[in-house]
C-alpha cells in the first residue's frame, strides 16, 4: 500500500479537513494506494505556491534549468523499479510498458533541458529611426498540466517538462486512476532541485474532480491549461479555459486509421497493426482502431493478422507469457462488448478474440465492419480494432477521413510517391507512412485536429505553447514626435 500526502510548495501535506481516497488494482480490486483527497482549498493553496515560486524560477539562467532538469531524468530513471511498481499495481499494466514509459519520460526531461537554450526571439526590423524593435519569449507564469492514467510516466512528465524548461512553475493534476504514479514524477522532480513551489502535485477524488479543477483553472496564477484526455472531458476543460481567457493545449480522443492499399508489404503492414492496435490492450491514445483495406488484398491481411493476434495473450500483467495486462476497468470492458455484440448483429464477423471477462479481453479483431456499426465511429479505447474493407485508394482516403477525430493515422504502400500523396490528404495532425499509428518522440510536434483537440506538444512547437511573445523596443536615438 502506498499512502501520499499532496505535493505543495516543496513540502508534503495532508488534504484540509484529512480526507483520502483508495485506488484499486483492477484485477485484483486490492486497494493500493491511499491518496490525499484535495479540496477547492488545497487547489487554490497549490496555485498560490506556485504563483510565488515562479518569481524566482522564471529568472532563472537556462543552465540551472537545464541542470535540474538533466538530473530528474537520472533520477527518474534510478527509481524505475518503483515506477513500474506503481504503474502496474494502478492500472493494470505490463511491466514492459511501463518500463517503456520511464525511457521516454527520461527523454522528454532531457529534451526539456536541451530546450533551455532554444527559447529564442527575433529583431525585426522598424520604420522608426534608430529604433531596435524585438520579439521576445518569456514565461508566461503557473501552468496546470492534467494528465491520464493510460501512459501515466510519458504524460505526467510531458505535462510538465516543457513548461518548466520555459521558466514556468507547475501543477501537476494527478489522475484518479494513478495518484502514485503521477505523485512519483513530482518527487523525483522535487529531489531534482524543483522544490518550493516550482512543482506542485494535487490529488484528488474522483467525485471531487469538477470543482477542484474549476478552482485550478479559474484561479488568476494559472496563465495556461494543458490537458491529455477524453474528447468529452477535453470540451469541458477548453469552456472554462476560455471563459478566463486562458490558452488550452489539448490533445484529446482518436480513432486512428492505418491504411493498407493494394500494393502494401502485408507483413510489415500486419507487424505494424499488432503493435499499434494491441500494445498496452489499445489504450493509447494512437492506437489503431481502423484497419482500412483494399479488397483486393483484404482476406490475405486478415488471415495474417488475425493468426498474430490469436497468439497474443492477456491477463495478469505480472504472470510470465502474457503481452497484454488489463482493461483499466471493468466499465471499459462492459463498453467495448457492446460495441462487440452492436456490430455483429449487424453482420460483422470476429476473426479473433472475443468479449472481455471483467477486465480482461484478448486482442480483438472484428472483419467487416460498416458506417452503420458503432465500432466505426465510436472510440474503443480497448483491444479491439475494426477492419474495414475498401475498394481503391480514393474510398480509403474518404473512410479514413470519415472521423470526428484526427491524431494519429498510417499509410502502408511499396510505392513511397503514392504513400506521400496519401497521407497529404488525410485529416490528422501525425501520419506515418510504413509504420505504425503508435509513435511518439520528444522533440518532435505532437498533437490533433478535428475533435482529437489542438496545440502541439514537443520540441520548439513546446516553447510556443508555454511562453508568451512580447514585442519590445529599444530607441537608440533622438525620436521624432508630431506633438
Amino acid at each position: 500500500m502506498t499512502k501520499l500526502d499532496l505535493l505543495i510548495g516543496g513540502a508534503t501535506s495532508a488534504a484540509q479537513g484529512g480526507a483520502t481516497f483508495a485506488r484499486h488494482n483492477p484485477l485484483s480490486t486490492e486497494a493500493v494506494t491511499t491518496a490525499a483527497a484535495a479540496t477547492v482549498a488545497d487547489a487554490k493553496r497549490a496555485a498560490e505556491a506556485a504563483q510565488t515560486a515562479f518569481a524566482s524560477w522564471s529568472q532563472s539562467g537556462p543552465g540551472e534549468r537545464r541542470a535540474k532538469l538533466l538530473k530528474a531524468a537520472d533520477l527518474m530513471e534510478a527509481r524505475q523499479a518503483e515506477f513500474i511498481d506503481r504503474m502496474v499495481d494502478e492500472t493494470g499494466a505490463t511491466p514492459a510498458w511501463a518500463g517503456f514509459n520511464v525511457m521516454v519520460a527520461a527523454g522528454m526531461l532531457r529534451e526539456a533541458a536541451a530546450l533551455t537554450t532554444q527559447i529564442q526571439g527575433d529583431v525585426i526590423p522598424s520604420n522608426v529611426p534608430d529604433n531596435m524593435a524585438m520579439g521576445v519569449r518569456v514565461p508566461c507564469g503557473v501552468v496546470l498540466g492534467i494528465a491520464p492514467w493510460n501512459a501515466p510516466i510519458i504524460l505526467g512528465t510531458r505535462a510538465v517538462a516543457t513548461p518548466l524548461a520555459c521558466g514556468n512553475s507547475v501543477i501537476l493534476k494527478a489522475s484518479e486512476q494513478c495518484p502514485a504514479t503521477h505523485h512519483l514524477i513530482g518527487e523525483v522532480l522535487v529531489e531534482a532541485g524543483l522544490g518550493d513551489g516550482v512543482v506542485n502535485v494535487i490529488t484528488n477524488a474522483p467525485d471531487d474532480a469538477p470543482e477542484v479543477v474549476a478552482a485550478l483553472v479559474e484561479h488568476p496564477a494559472v496563465r495556461r491549461v494543458n490537458f491529455t484526455g477524453s474528447t468529452q472531458v477535453g470540451r469541458i476543460i477548453a469552456e472554462q479555459a476560455a471563459k478566463h481567457l486562458k490558452p488550452a493545449l489539448l490533445e484529446l480522443g482518436g480513432k486512428a486509421p492505418l491504411l493498407v492499399l493494394d500494393d502494401a508489404d502485408l507483413d510489415a503492414a500486419v507487424d505494424a497493426a499488432i503493435f499499434g492496435a494491441f500494445f498496452n490492450q489499445g489504450q493509447i491514445c494512437m492506437s489503431t482502431e481502423r484497419l482500412i483495406v483494399d479488397s483486393s488484398v483484404a482476406d490475405a491481411f486478415v488471415e495474417k493478422f488475425a493468426a498474430r493476434a490469436k497468439a497474443l495473450k492477456a491477463g495478469d500483467p505480472r504472470a510470465e507469457g502474457n503481452a497484454l495486462g488489463t482493461l483499466i476497468n471493468a466499465e471499459s470492458g462492459t463498453k467495448l462488448n457492446a460495441l462487440l455484440d452492436d456490430a455483429e448483429s449487424q453482420g460483422a464477423r470476429l476473426a479473433a478474440g472475443g468479449k472481455a471477462d471483467g477486465v480482461v479481453m484478448q486482442a480483438t479483431v472484428v472483419d467487416g465492419v460498416t458506417e452503420q456499426m458503432r465500432l466505426y465511429s465510436e472510440e474503443s479505447f480497448g483491444p479491439v480494432v475494426a477492419v474495414i474493407r475498401v475498394d481503391g485508394e480514393e474510398e480509403a482516403i474518404r473512410v479514413a477521413n470519415d472521423s470526428e477525430y484526427g491524431l494519429s493515422a498510417a499509410v502502408f504502400s511499396r510505392d513511397t510517391a503514392r504513400a506521400i500523396k496519401v497521407a497529404g490528404r488525410i485529416q490528422s495532425g501525425i501520419c506515418h507512412i510504413n509504420a505504425p499509428t503508435v509513435h511518439d518522440e520528444p522533440q518532435m510536434p505532437f498533437g490533433g485536429v478535428k475533435d482529437s483537440g489542438y496545440g502541439r506538444f514537443g520540441g520548439k512547437a513546446g516553447i510556443e505553447e508555454f511562453t508568451e511573445l512580447r514585442w519590445m523596443t529599444l530607441q537608440l536615438g533622438p525620436r521624432h514626435y508630431p506633438i
